[in-house]
């Protein structure tokens, strides 16, 4: 999953070497903390938060096939 978010978001963002992307299992499942520039926030989550929306649901819909539960936060 680290993986999908990283590569979504490097596609985004206008300074892709510094997407970090982490993960922490806890017990509400897989936490997934991505990391952007500051002058990339706001292409990372659009306007009135769409393409983080759009991020979280690919995300969620490839964890199902998984049987998984995946949390994207944006920091």
């Amino acid at each position: 999953m680290k993986e999908l978010v990283e590569v979504i978001a490097k596609a985004l963002v206008e300074f892709p070497d510094e997407v970090v992307v982490t993960g922490k299992e806890t017990d509400k499942g897989l936490v997934v903390e991505l990391h952007v520039a500051a002058s990339d926030m706001g292409k990372v989550i659009g306007k009135q938060g769409r393409i983080a929306k759009a991020i979280r649901s690919v995300v969620k819909a490839s964890a199902m096939k998984e049987d998984k539960k995946v949390i994207v936060d944006i920091m």
